[in-house]
């Protein structure tokens, strides 16, 4: 009977997890950005404007 050997995962380092946390909140945050500036359009565009 064949068996598989099974490989322990290396140990993520710290500053890995921490370079992708750092990759995600600068891509989320002008995405925010976007999405908040077309629902501004959008409400300007049906009239809900302040002025």
């Amino acid at each position: 009977m064949a068996t598989i050997k099974s490989r322990q995962p290396e140990p993520v380092r710290w500053y890995r997890r921490l370079g992708w946390l750092v990759l995600i909140w600068l891509g989320s945050v002008p995405a925010l950005g976007v999405v908040a500036g077309a629902l501004r359009l959008l409400m300007h565009a049906a009239g809900m404007s302040t002025h």
